[in-house]
């Protein structure tokens, strides 16, 4: 196998039949399986099946030069599955195909608006749709039904007996009022019982994932990131993916990532994919670990320094990650549902990853907040000067936020994300002579400036990156 991938095969999802799951015009595969090809001259391949009852993907590897299925796959030397429409008599068909982007047959994308993702919103698939969610949903309504009646029996005979033995009025003690609301706040991540020491804090007993550590690929102030391998038992194959590991001294930053990154409305495009959250060990050595979609590519700092970004590269990589960032300020979310804002504020290259040629998420929550507008300015008391001195806004760095207006963390985050936009433009072929690649401010400060000397220079000094006269005239 070791030797397969030293000649660059390609790393595909591969599964038989699963159900996708669509947003707007892409769909994912829903397959949790992947394997290197055998051949290096093999492609990721995926095909959209529907009839009248249900849709199902099927995704492997596959010669182009040969029919699958009588089908020829069409422009696939590309690292995004565009799927194509194929004639049949068995049915709706969509075949793509696509190389070089590890798992890219995951992510299946329809340019049209007449294409098999607008059929799933379609009068045909939405009553299949409703009538295989009645039975679960009735089940569901029953249960939820004979729950309540069960517990609200069993209230009303705690409160006889409190009543007749004490005399006290018919209400809950208080310990178990706070009981209760300890349970309703731990439904995904266990709260430490005093909330400072990460030695105490304790967990619900869950079954590990089955993941080898392969190689250390970043670290962080907080964490240390690797390269995984999540193996599946019954196929032999694996996933690959990223671990973050925090020590047993940062269990409130991996709390925090953790509670950001298990709220559903997080999740979007250009914000890393999140898989689980986990703890692992006994006493000094208990560990924290966060596992999330590994991208091989690295961050935009890095990707920035080797590469030079064509205009149509930086306008795909730059919407990205504006859309990422619109997405995270956001009262709603791409479907319309309402989501509680999230404030970054940490943007910069290295908390940026690099999907694809054109494509960046968002990464690291280790210091977001979420904006609720039932929170106080007392909440929010010490979520002024944090963040990457580099990259902090003036009003940070004069430790002069209005904490009472909730827009306030929003426009931090934009000044931050201003700054990476520069990193990128600065890379483009088409703006004029590309230079070396240099973080903002590069030429005035050293490679981790503090507080003061941005200070320095941001406020007292009203310095700000340098835009060439090329760019103004770029048309």
């Amino acid at each position: 196998a070791s030797a397969r991938r030293s000649l660059k095969t390609n790393l595909c999802k591969w599964c038989d039949s699963t159900p996708p799951a669509c947003e707007e015009k892409v769909c994912y595969s829903n397959c949790n399986l992947n394997s290197y090809c055998e051949d290096p001259y093999e492609i990721c391949v995926a095909i959209w099946r529907q009839d009248n009852e249900s849709i199902r993907i099927s995704t492997l590897c596959h010669n182009p030069h040969r029919p699958i299925e009588n089908l020829m796959v069409p422009n696939y030397n590309t690292s995004r599955c565009v799927m194509t429409h194929q004639p049949s008599e068995d049915g709706i068909i969509y075949i793509c195909g696509c190389v070089d982007e590890q798992e890219c047959n995951d992510k299946l994308i329809f340019e049209n608006h007449t294409n098999g993702y607008s059929m799933l919103q379609s009068k045909e698939v939405i009553p299949v749709a409703a009538i295989s969610l009645l039975p679960p949903l009735l089940v569901a309504v029953m249960i939820t039904v004979i729950f309540y009646l069960c517990r609200t029996q069993k209230r009303r005979k705690r409160t006889k007996v409190w009543g007749g033995k004490t005399g006290q009025p018919a209400a809950l003690p208080e310990p178990r009022r706070s009981a209760e609301r300890e349970e309703k706040l731990s439904v995904l991540l266990d709260e430490s019982p005093t909330g400072t020491n990460p030695a105490c804090a304790s967990s619900r007993p869950a079954e590990l994932l089955p993941i080898e550590l392969d190689e250390m690929v970043g670290k962080g102030q907080f964490a240390e990131v690797w390269r995984a391998k999540l193996s599946h038992s019954r196929s032999g194959q694996y996933e690959t993916v990223a671990v973050k590991i925090f020590p047993c001294e940062e269990y409130s930053s991996w709390k925090n990532e953790s509670q950001i990154f298990t709220d559903a409305s997080l999740k979007h495009d250009s914000v890393l994919r999140f898989l689980t959250a986990e703890d692992r060990g006994t006493g000094p050595r208990r560990e924290y670990w966060l596992i999330t979609a590994y991208h091989s590519r690295g961050n935009l700092k890095d990707y920035l320094s080797r590469h030079v970004l064509s205009w149509m590269d930086l306008q795909k990589m730059a919407g990205s990650l504006v859309s990422g960032v619109a997405h995270l300020h956001s009262d709603y979310t791409a479907c319309g549902r309402p989501k509680i804002p999230i404030a970054h504020r940490d943007i910069k290259s290295t908390n940026v990853l690099v999907k694809n040629e054109q494509e960046c998420v968002l990464c690291d929550f280790g210091i977001a907040i979420r904006l609720d507008p039932s929170l106080t300015v007392d909440d929010f008391a010490n979520s002024g000067q944090v963040g990457t001195a580099r990259y902090m806004a003036p009003e940070v760095l004069e430790s002069r936020v209005n904490l009472e207006d909730l827009e306030s963390f929003k426009q931090m985050d934009v000044y931050s994300m201003a700054l990476v936009l520069w990193e990128m433009a600065s890379r483009c072929e088409v703006v004029g002579e590309v230079k070396n690649y240099e973080l903002p401010f590069g030429s005035k400060v050293q490679e981790q400036p503090c507080v003061d000397t941005m200070r320095d220079i941001v406020l007292h000094g009203r310095g700000r990156p340098e835009i060439p006269s090329s760019w103004l005239v770029h048309q």
